[in-house]
């Protein structure tokens, strides 16, 4: 490789090219006569600085070259020449096309939103690229919420078009996170008149009757994490008046008995800790004009032994109710450090090893008990053992 390095494709038919758009890859004369395969060129506008579609320290080109080990990739000023077969020079030319449309949103680009970007171009899903990266949910003190992956953003749609939402899936998928993103833009757009978030408050190998203090003490810390999502979505300073006038109201999944919720907003976090009776409970406290969320993995139970997770139970019970809609997020979704996901899929692969092996000591014992009645029933008939 010389100089720097990249790559892109021509538009499928029907495709257009905004102003903004790269020029479309088109066949250069071959430098060297003796290459066998065409060099394509790809222009970069002139007021894209490259620099912001490559990375620092050309960190966004070396990944785009990592994903592409057959595609040659050399980038003079603001040309790109690529080398390889036509189908991924291609690719990577609808790549690049995507990028400058997340950079003519003014949003800045890193290796994370690039991998996600050609994981979703492989996959050919019918959202783009670009529709995921720059889809905004809300913005405060300079930061923009908004989904990182094609799951996270079918789960946001999701929301937009139901009533009641299931969003089930690993830890840092952004479940929680994103539904109270969604719960705060409905408040300031007046949509909802409050909005409510809830948890059952089960513990994770402690008891609340040990643990020192008054009872909102013993509490506070399984909705803690609630309080720490929702300073990063509203000024601090307005959160006291916002809960100290029941507009936003944080509070453990008992204290929603009872009650009948209307034009608000409402989540329900780590539902996988709620027993079916209390999912029954929590779901029938909808109201008119309200929305409701409910979001929790089912590999991290905490209930006592032989209760039954109510979202597990869930799933079976609500499937084919209009307006009701199960969104599942995967390890794909994982968007907090790189190892989450890494971590998430290892975890799943034991446990299905494990689910695997039991199920074959369990036909093996099936197997064993059948001949042990087979060998009973001969010696019965032969007049028993002598």
């Amino acid at each position: 490789m010389t100089d720097h390095h990249l790559a892109p494709q021509p538009a499928a038919a029907g495709d257009s090219h905004d102003a903004g758009a790269a020029t479309p890859a088109v066949p250069a004369a071959p430098s060297a006569p003796a290459s066998t395969r065409p060099t394509y060129a790809v222009t970069i506008p002139a007021s894209v600085p490259m620099v912001t579609l490559l990375g620092p320290r050309d960190e966004l080109l070396t990944t785009i070259e990592r994903q592409f080990p057959t595609v040659d990739v050399h980038v003079r000023g603001n040309e790109l020449t690529m080398q390889g077969p036509s189908a991924e020079v291609a690719l990577i030319e609808r790549l690049i096309d995507e990028l400058l449309i997340v950079l003519d949103n003014g949003q800045s680009l890193n290796r994370d939103a690039v991998e996600r970007s050609i994981a979703m171009l492989r996959a050919q899903t019918a959202e783009r690229p670009a529709d995921v990266l720059t889809l905004n949910i809300i913005s405060n003190r300079g930061r923009t919420i908004r989904p990182k992956t094609l799951g996270q953003k079918r789960y946001v749609d999701a929301i937009d078009t139901h009533t009641v939402i299931f969003g089930i899936g690993p830890a840092g998928t952004g479940k929680t996170y994103l539904a109270m993103a969604k719960a705060v833009a409905a408040l300031q757009a007046k949509r909802v008149n409050r909005i409510i978030l809830t948890r059952p408050a089960v513990e994770a190998g402690e008891r609340l009757g040990f643990l020192p203090g008054t009872l909102n003490d013993k509490i506070d810390p399984y909705l803690r994490p609630l309080y720490d999502a929702l300073h990063d979505m509203v000024d601090p300073e307005t959160i006291p008046r916002l809960m100290a006038s029941g507009t936003i109201e944080v509070a453990p999944l008992a204290y929603m008995r009872g009650r009948t919720l209307n034009d608000a907003f409402i989540i329900l976090d780590e539902a996988q800790n709620t027993s079916s009776e209390q999912m029954k409970m929590f779901l029938t406290r909808l109201g008119f004009g309200s929305k409701m969320v409910v979001t929790g993995d089912v590999t991290q139970v905490d209930l006592p032994g032989g209760t039954r997770s109510g979202l597990r139970h869930v799933r079976d019970v609500l499937q084919d109710i209009e307006d009701i809609h199960f969104a599942e997020l995967t390890a794909v979704d994982v968007v907090r450090h790189r190892l989450v996901s890494s971590i998430v899929e290892a975890y799943d692969r034991s446990e299905a090893a494990s689910e695997a092996a039991a199920e074959l000591r369990a036909r093996d014992g099936q197997r064993h008990d059948r001949e042990g009645d087979l060998t009973a029933q001969r010696r019965a008939h032969r007049g028993g053992p002598r």
